[in-house]
């Protein structure tokens, strides 16, 4: 992790070294990567089937990866557009806006799971109001609250600027949009929290146990080969590593800062009582939380893209990006002049080449797989478990029939071109809002990037 000091990680209880691998083992599912997908999936499995032997297999620790560094967005997001959806294989208008609501149901599922199994990962739903700060940014905020009425199950509401104080008090606000769906979380805890419970349920997690090549029947490690029934893929933006997936998907860094825990006059400042959680209609993502102690936690993109998908404990920091994402914190809300900054880190998350997130399968080889989340994991990753479970008990739901189940990706192109199209996009994005700022309109380069970002 170099010298990134992670908010998530600091404010939860150490958990205890689980062992690695010692040698072969048999079991009926084997499942590669313990966060969040891969912890899901134990979780459901072991609920439906007590009898079924599941181990995890993970590289590091249990909430290693994004699952334990990310901006604790318990969300409906999906990474795609329903228009996207609509138009995949076999998928329909109604399929897409079924995908939507199971989407959102997921949000409730996740409260109410970490309720019962008393996993505090300070669960709040106060939903996610998302800025518009420049004219372009308004005529796209009522854009897409247009585009979530034809849909039908968006429930996104569009703010006029002063409706917004009784959310959030941003600078220089023209309106926002508004949807309940989205609970903030605390990432570390309910990664630490799932793992416990999982555990609890008879699933045995091995830690420090690198998975070198996913096959047919076994997950092969160097410390010996566990063989299964069925194999699962839950590696995220750590996949390239694998043999045979260097290009399934795009690792691209996330960064985030924190502060100190703030004073209640600067609460009553900045707002964000209910604790929603806040982005704008920036092309750049940018996306904050109030933590449940009194903190601000905020990220975005920008980092660059590395050669050959590499992942390094050095690429978690960047700090020049660090720097920005501090600024644009004091930029968007008053009164943080003089407010500290206690934490800084990043880490990758996996982008496949359309952007569209993907569950599945296969019978004849045993091998399922879930990710490609883009940054919306918190909360697809539930429905992602509950799903392969599904899938692998042979159960007939409505979630094996939702369009993202079976969907393949095709894979990235082979580099330097994949490196130079990413860097370039992600440049690209971070011109469009200059652009805008400057000409008041929406962005031309933006319009024609859009096909290469799902929406």
């Amino acid at each position: 992790m170099g010298c990134a000091l992670i908010l998530w990680a600091e404010t939860t209880e150490p958990a205890a070294a689980r062992p690695g691998l010692a040698g072969d083992r048999h079991a009926d599912v084997a499942i590669v990567g313990a966060g969040y997908t891969g912890l899901w999936t134990a979780y459901y499995l072991a609920k439906a089937d007590p009898s079924l032997r599941i181990v995890v297999l993970e590289a590091q620790t249990a909430g290693f990866g994004a699952s334990g560094r990310n901006g604790g967005w318990c969300s409906a997001l999906f990474p795609v557009s329903s228009r996207r959806l609509a138009a995949l294989p076999g998928s329909s208008r109604a399929s897409a806006i079924e995908l939507h609501r199971a989407m959102q149901a997921t949000v409730n599922e996740v409260g109410l799971v970490t309720a019962a199994e008393g996993i505090n990962c300070d669960y709040h739903k106060g939903g996610t109001i998302v800025f518009a700060r420049t004219k372009a940014q308004l005529a796209r905020a009522r854009a897409e609250v247009g585009e979530a009425h034809d849909w039908g199950p968006g429930d996104l509401r569009f703010l006029e600027a002063d409706e917004v104080a009784a959310h959030a008090r941003a600078t220089k606000v023209l309106g926002a949009t508004f949807t309940p769906h989205c609970a903030a979380i605390h990432p570390g805890k309910l990664a630490r929290g799932l793992a416990a419970v999982v555990e609890g349920l008879g699933v045995t997690i091995h830690e420090n146990t690198p998975v070198t090549a996913i096959e047919s029947g076994r997950a092969i490690t160097p410390y010996g080969v566990v063989r299964a029934e069925v194999v699962v893929r839950a590696t995220e933006g750590f996949t390239p590593a694998l043999d045979g997936q260097s290009r399934a998907v795009a690792p691209v860094y996330s960064l985030m800062v924190a502060t100190e825990p703030l004073d209640d006059a600067t609460w009553e400042r900045i707002g964000l009582a209910d604790r929603p959680t806040f982005s704008d209609h920036r092309h750049l993502i940018i996306y904050g939380q109030r933590t449940a102690d009194g903190r601000l936690a905020f990220g975005g993109r920008g980092a660059p893209y590395h050669f050959r998908s590499r992942v390094k404990a050095s690429y978690d920091e960047v700090p020049r990006v660090f720097k920005v994402l501090q600024a644009t914190l004091r930029e968007l809300f008053d009164g943080l002049d003089d407010v500290g900054f206690t934490h800084a880190w990043g880490g990758p998350l996996g982008i496949p080449r359309d952007w569209c997130a993907s569950v599945g399968f296969d019978r004849g080889s045993r091998l399922a797989w879930a990710g490609g989340y883009v940054g919306d994991g918190v909360s697809t990753t539930n429905l992602a478990g509950r799903t392969l479970t599904d899938l692998i008990l042979g159960r007939d739901t409505a979630l094996v029939r939702l369009p993202w189940v079976g969907h393949r990706s095709r894979r990235w192109e082979p580099e330097p071109l994949r490196w130079l199209g990413i860097n370039a996009g992600l440049r690209a994005m971070n011109f469009a809002d200059t652009e805008e700022r400057v000409t008041g309109r929406d962005s031309r380069i933006a319009r024609l990037m859009a096909p290469l970002t799902g929406r």
